[in-house]
């Protein structure tokens, strides 16, 4: 389980590490720091859009045959990463690493399932779904730490001796019998990648292409219109496409490249669903944190990472925790309880934040969230597993993936187009409403593009003004006052998004797993005992 674990950690690495240590990677090439979220949307966007394939290329040659071949290729991405010289070679070496990642992800599922069973199973897929919030902690911390005494490259250098430990010790690792006869759907690979990046990169540019006019930065408009909203409709048609193709294969008795059976009941449906909605969440939240310690209160990386431990901490403790509970509650109950916590946690942010992060309800706030959030990622993920067939553990990784990525981007992009839609709305009716500032000052500054700006910024950019001292000091106060209720007003609308997720996760499994039977079913004196019926 440690091998696994790791190798879940090290994909975190990989991204926390180009996050934390941004300016120190920009400097050293002599490149853009936009250039580095050019090279994490890369990253992203490779494995979104080979995640399905792969899950079938752990079934055509095996899946420890995978796990060394990815994290190899993982290890090879590091060194790249380690030498790089200018931003081409640092995007060379994300593409590799989204290789890697994408048939590393469906594999370490495969390789629960091939290496655990019954309750040891469930345990196991809450260390693996754990990883994520343990390694986010990790990173930034230890990341930070290197590059301000060592250097950027110093942790890139340790991610490849780690992949190269993971090689050496994957021989601990059993090794599933491979299917006869594997065909990989080219066609339907093509449909779903496609069609999964348009909808990443869509949602991604949404507040900063427009969405739906085009804005000034978007590269090409069509009639005016915006293409991210297009990216996305084009992307869900894809989408749609592929899953039509995919049952007219089946049809015809040839494989197709997901099973379609581990979302076939109500339940994995509802499942799927609820990961969707508590990954787009978390997105959200580790986005909105960040951006509140770095530009509200002008913080620098290390203060960054301090702030998302109260999150990423109660979100390990309940992911590795929570498998206890199915003893006694039912997956549905269990479900919609932490969707509760999390809307419970959320509101609390949006109530309680102010201009210090180190207020006690803050810090409460996300704890809370974080802890809703960690027991919904185990549960999902358990109801996900359990509800398919061993051979089917691959498509279960690589859709559970494809999921977590789409919720990422979705997010992500609803968190800024919230933050920023609330921000220009509350700037622009205060110079509407104040006789303080001058038409001919607010005529000086863009006001079609309101952005979530420090107060430091924005004195450099009225200091090019008219503006008297006065003024700048009036509309520093606007800023302030506009970005705290765009903040706060943002984290009551993800409170609400939270709470609609109740009763959907009520069709979560109904049953109540008794563990003397190590993972057999029991009914229980359960009111919607049929994962059919949601309550």
């Amino acid at each position: 389980m440690i091998v696994i674990v790791l190798a879940q950690i090290m994909m975190i690495f990989n991204v926390s590490t180009l996050q934390v240590s941004m300016d120190a990677i920009a400097g050293s090439l002599s490149t853009a720091a936009t250039t580095l979220g050019t090279a994490i949307v890369t990253y992203a966007l490779v494995v979104a859009a080979l995640i399905l394939p792969g899950a079938r290329v752990a079934q055509l040659i095996g899946s420890r045959r995978v796990f060394r071949a990815s994290v190899g290729l993982f290890g090879i991405a590091m060194i790249v990463m380690a030498a790089s010289f200018d931003e081409t070679m640092m995007i060379v070496a994300q593409v590799l690493a989204g290789m890697g990642a994408a048939m590393l992800v469906p594999t370490l599922v495969v390789l629960v399932a091939d290496n655990y069973q019954g309750h040891q199973q469930a345990k196991a897929l809450g260390w693996l779904g754990a990883a994520p919030a343990m390694g986010i902690v990790l990173a930034f911390l230890l990341a930070g730490t290197l590059t301000g005494w060592v250097g950027w490259r110093a942790m890139f250098g340790l991610l490849a001796l780690l992949a190269l430990a993971l090689l050496k010790f994957s021989d601990k690792l059993s090794a599933a019998r491979r299917p006869s006869h594997v065909d990989i759907d080219w066609v339907g690979a093509g449909l779903a990648g496609v069609g999964v990046v348009l909808i990443s990169l869509g949602t991604s540019n949404l507040a900063s292409w427009g969405t739906l006019l085009a804005r000034p930065d978007a590269p090409f408009a069509i009639l005016d219109i915006s293409p991210a909203p297009l990216m996305v409709v084009i992307g869900v048609f894809l989408l749609q496409a592929f899953i039509s193709w995919s049952r007219r294969r089946r049809s015809q008795g040839a494989d197709s490249l997901v099973a379609l059976e581990v979302v076939a009941g109500t339940a994995e449906r509802a499942a799927l669903l609820s990961i969707f909605i508590v990954s787009a969440l978390a997105s959200a939240i580790t986005f909105l944190i960040p951006l509140y310690i770095q530009v509200v209160q002008g913080r620098g990386s290390f203060e960054t990472a301090l702030s998302v431990i109260p999150f990423s901490v109660a979100s390990f403790i309940a992911a590795i925790t929570v498998v206890r509970l199915k003893s006694y509650l039912s997956p549905a109950h269990i479900g919609r309880y932490s969707f509760l916590l999390v809307t419970v946690g959320l509101a609390l942010l949006g109530a309680t934040i102010r201009n210090d992060w180190s207020h006690s309800m803050v810090i409460f706030g996300m704890a809370v969230a974080g802890f809703g959030e960690g027991a919904l990622v185990t549960l999902l993920f358990n109801v996900l597993v359990t509800s398919s067939p061993r051979e089917l553990a691959a498509d279960v990784g690589s859709v559970r993936g494809v999921t977590n990525n789409l919720a990422t981007a979705v997010g992500t992009a609803m968190a800024t187009a919230l933050l920023i839609g609330l921000l220009d709305r509350s700037v622009h009716f205060e110079l509407v409403h104040n006789s303080s500032l001058p038409d001919e000052v607010t005529a000086q500054v863009d006001l079609d593009s309101i952005a979530f700006v420090s107060n430091s910024r924005l004195e450099r950019a009225l200091a090019d003004t008219s503006a008297t001292s006065e003024e700048i000091a009036e509309a520093v106060r606007i800023n302030t006052d506009a970005r705290l209720l765009a903040l706060k007003a943002t984290f009551f609308a993800l409170a609400g998004c939270a709470l609609l997720a109740f009763f959907p996760a009520g069709a979560l499994p109904g049953y109540i797993r008794d563990p003397a039977k190590h993972g057999a079913a029991n009914i229980k004196d359960e009111p919607h005992s049929t994962a059919s019926s949601p309550a």
